[in-house]
């Protein structure tokens, strides 16, 4: 395996079977997802093959038991995973991540077993796509705020309302979906429901041109009185924000590994670069301007990562992780961010060219700091773990 071994120093809980999973996650990146990055970038198709693929090697549905159609692995295992396809693809690395953080974490956790056969088991397997339909066009970083709605009818509800910035919006076939049943309640009012987008009045009203992750869908959907089962209601009454919350908890550690993917990729091309490229009679690499830029990287890579794999190991003790996934998403985006802006400097006037990865990798950093909570909201969630610890000691 290329990766560096460095990275496992210090983790025992990195035992064979995972280094022999990465190694397998690895190859597969390195032989058949990256060589189509550049041109998914450039196209913005969707890679249907490269998820089918991977699919067919259980990571669409890593953490779901083998009963209902995953893998049965655990949270470290599925970030070391990710962080291996974001390394090669960010694009593909997301549509991953959504589908097994925020589509078949809630299902697994809050579904009851019917729920689990029917929807759980075929997203598992890859051979449906879920989204995770949150964000409102007035309502991002305020989810008890929601204006979608379901009112009951006859049988189930009837939802109505618009949700944006949806990864994979328009390729999913069932949409995990937040919507008020009781404005006048706040967020005892909230529910959630599994929606199958099939259904009538259900339309991808629009699609997002974006900066980055180009080839995975940011879509805008519009619920014109669409009908929902009571069998699709997922949880009880009035714990949709419930479920939201503990969600995007481990959709944070998701982030944080496609993060460090990203990271990584911008990381080993500037090494390469920085050993090849010549100045002054000798390879940019005996710089000292440079080793300093090399040292960040690796030191704020490597910490980003230790970060990302405790929260994944206090979710699989089943430790309260709120705090630890703050963390892991808010160092490991910023890292991103930091890493893939030097290595562009690193590369000099190539690295702005799409000739080099690192301008996609810049590209595609950025939304690490946005989507699934902004950096400014995982500080706010960090400090009132913090002082909640405070005021009970």
């Amino acid at each position: 395996m290329n990766t560096d071994s460095t990275m496992y120093q210090g983790w025992p809980e990195v035992d064979e079977s995972k280094k022999l999973l990465i190694e397998q996650v690895h190859a597969f990146a390195e032989s058949k997802i990256k060589p189509m990055a550049a041109k998914l970038d450039a196209t913005g198709e969707f890679p249907k093959e490269i998820i089918q693929q991977l699919s067919e090697m259980g990571i669409m549905g890593m953490m779901v038991p083998e009963q209902w159609g995953g893998s049965g692995m655990d949270t470290v295992s599925y970030a070391m995973a990710l962080e291996e396809i974001a390394a090669a693809c960010a694009s593909t690395a997301v549509i991953v991540s959504v589908n097994n953080s925020l589509v078949c974490a809630p299902l697994n956790y809050f579904g009851s077993d019917l729920q689990k056969q029917k929807y759980l088991t075929p997203l598992a397997q890859g051979k449906k796509l879920g989204c995770f339909a949150l964000s409102e066009p007035g309502h991002g970083s305020d989810p008890a705020g929601l204006e979608c709605s379901a009112t009951r009818v006859a049988g189930g509800f009837k939802i109505r309302g618009t949700k944006n910035w949806i990864t994979n919006g328009k390729e999913a076939d069932y949409c995990i979906v937040f919507a008020t049943v009781d404005k006048t309640q706040g967020h005892k009012g909230i529910c959630c429901f599994i929606v199958d987008t099939k259904a009538p009045g259900f339309q991808v009203s629009k699609l997002e041109d974006k900066l980055g992750i180009t080839a995975s869908s940011t879509a805008q959907l519009f619920f014109d009185d669409v009908y929902v089962p009571d069998e699709c209601l997922l949880g009880k009454i009035g714990e949709g924000l419930k479920i939201a919350l503990n969600t995007l908890d481990g959709g944070r550690i998701g982030i944080a590994s496609q993060a460090l993917g990203i990271s990584r990729s911008a990381f080993e091309s500037s090494k390469r670069f920085a050993s090849e490229r010549e100045q002054f009679g000798a390879p940019i690499a005996k710089l000292q301007a440079i080793q300093w830029f090399i040292a960040d990287m690796a030191t704020r890579l490597q910490g980003a990562r230790l970060l990302t794999w405790a929260a994944a190991r206090s979710k699989d003790l089943g430790l309260k992780f709120t705090k630890e996934a703050a963390m892991a998403k808010l160092a490991a985006s910023e890292a991103a961010m930091w890493i893939t802006t030097k290595a562009i400097q690193v590369h000099g006037g190539y690295g702005y060219t799409k000739e080099y990865s690192v301008e996609r990798n810049f590209r595609d950093a950025k939304i690490t700091e946005i989507y699934e909570g902004t950096s400014e909201i995982q500080r706010l969630v960090i400090a009132a773990q913090e002082f909640a610890n405070v005021n009970k000691s």
